[in-house]
């Protein structure tokens, strides 16, 4: 049985489990179509060939002797803000960093399931805006126009997984970086509970505002990746109940009260919804009102959260130039968001953390009305490759809040939120729509999400035109 570049992660699982392809096989076909892309995509910062096909054969010994695993010789890639053993994590800056010596958790949970770690992909500096670029690796590129940003800040596992070079890939998610790139490149993007997927050795990551995440083509593959990649380090400060994400796939969810908000946060700079974005939104709340969900127009009680958010942001890459070994080679502009962040650390800061109390009572008020909000992802399609690289810090913060002014209330709520394809532009271009709901309501947001693709069959839609991998697809 010969596996294509179409194969997702649960078909995948089950042809090794079965024993019709190896791990080794897999791997290396794997590894094949990276290469091949890497010129056209520049997914990867790091490949790891010769340790991926160890692990492989690892994987296969295994399987030949009866062992069983949700992942068990399946590759998948990370984002390069995840710790692995023995490679550095850079996340998107310049310079030679160190290997670590540990995997990070949700890694280690991953391995723990069988998984194949094939490498680590691109992300802007630091995790901070929506697209994949910088001088530390150049610019990766969007599968469905090479001419786009895939978004970001983990738009290396996005355009991995819509290339069709991995079944699956973790990401992480600060402001949107999950949801972005899953709705410019077509794919299910989960950000889950806060605490859900560990993101130890950080107990927090930027005043707990980013949490690790899925990107996958089908909603099933998302939700396998989490449930294998979830649970906590014993010294995590948020540690979720349990849920099963997979188990809430294909189950009726029922006939809910879905809010369509079309109306973005308070900024302070201005942010539009674009037309091409406001049409493909409409039609997915049309459809799930034509399942039979009550569907009206209602905007959640947002107030002026952005003014919680940009202390945490910025407070957190504070932290993490403090941490940098070259900082020198930064980003002027990360080095002027770390020091606003220096200036707001204290009692704005402090502040900031204390209002999330208080918009977990004021929004989850809202959730006594309806079950699950509707929102775009993003306002607008993805830009440009270069478009946002060149900006002064001012012109970045305004052009990123008018593409991106819906995701990031539920970084600061830190509650879930699935990205699921909306469509595309007349263009072409990928766009997506948000499922959102309450604390620990993964499986509710699951059970919506597949709703819709079981009806409109998106993971069948590839990239044309194609992307170099296809050749080297066996």
């Amino acid at each position: 049985m010969t596996l294509d570049r179409a194969a997702g992660l649960a078909e995948t699982a089950r042809a090794l489990a079965a024993g019709d392809v190896t791990s080794r096989a897999l791997v290396e076909r794997t590894l094949a179509r990276i290469e091949a892309a890497q010129d056209s995509v520049n997914a990867f910062r790091i490949v790891r060939a010769e340790a991926a096909l160890a692990e492989a054969d690892a994987a296969d010994r295994e399987l030949a002797a009866g062992g069983r695993k949700p992942l068990l010789g399946v590759p998948v890639a990370v984002k390069d803000d995840m710790d692995v053993a023995g490679e550095p994590t850079a996340f998107g800056c310049c310079g030679e960093f160190p290997p670590v010596a540990e995997d990070g958790e949700a890694v280690r949970r991953l391995r723990a399931a069988g998984a194949v770690i094939v490498g680590k992909t691109n992300t802007c500096e630091f995790g901070q805006w929506p697209f994949t670029e910088g001088p530390a690796f150049g610019a990766t590129r969007n599968p469905w126009s090479t001419d786009h940003t895939p978004g970001g800040s983990s738009g290396g596992s996005a355009a991995a997984v819509a290339a069709g070079l991995v079944p699956a890939a973790l990401g992480s998610d600060g402001a949107g970086s999950v949801r972005i790139p899953a709705a410019w490149t077509h794919l299910i993007g989960i950000k889950p509970q806060r605490g859900r997927i560990s993101t130890w050795p950080r107990g927090e990551s930027f005043q707990g505002i980013t949490v690790n995440g899925t990107l996958a083509r089908t909603v099933a593959d998302a939700a396998l990746l989490l449930d294998a990649a979830s649970g906590n380090h014993a010294q995590d400060p948020h540690r979720p109940p349990a849920v099963d994400v997979s188990g809430a796939v294909g189950r009726d969810p029922g006939r809910l009260r879905i809010a369509l908000s079309l109306k973005p946060p308070f900024t302070a700079v201005p942010a539009r919804l674009l037309p091409e974005v406001r049409t493909r939104v409409v039609e997915l709340a049309e459809r799930l009102a034509a399942s039979g969900h009550w569907v009206e127009e209602a905007d959640p009680p947002y107030g002026q959260i952005g003014l919680t958010f940009v202390p945490r942001a910025t407070a957190g890459i504070a932290e993490r130039v403090g941490e940098a070994p070259f900082p020198a080679l930064l980003d002027r502009r990360t080095r002027d968001a770390a020091r606003l962040g220096r200036l707001l650390g204290g009692a704005p800061l402090r502040a900031a953390r204390r209002a999330e109390a208080v918009l977990h009572r004021r929004i989850g008020g809202f959730f006594t009305s309806y079950d699950v909000v509707l929102a775009p992802t993003t306002a607008a399609p993805p830009p440009r490759i270069g478009a946002l690289l060149e900006l002064s810090g001012f012109a970045t913060d305004r052009a990123m809040i008018a593409a991106c002014p819906y995701a990031w209330p539920w970084n600061v709520l830190g509650w879930p939120g699935i990205n699921v394809p909306a469509g595309f532009t007349p263009d072409g271009l990928p766009v997506g729509a948000q499922l959102l709901g309450p604390a620990n309501s993964e499986p509710l947001l699951v059970q919506v999400a597949a709703q819709l693709e079981a009806e409109l069959r998106w993971h069948e839609k590839w990239p044309e035109p194609a992307v170099t991998a296809r050749s080297a697809a066996a």
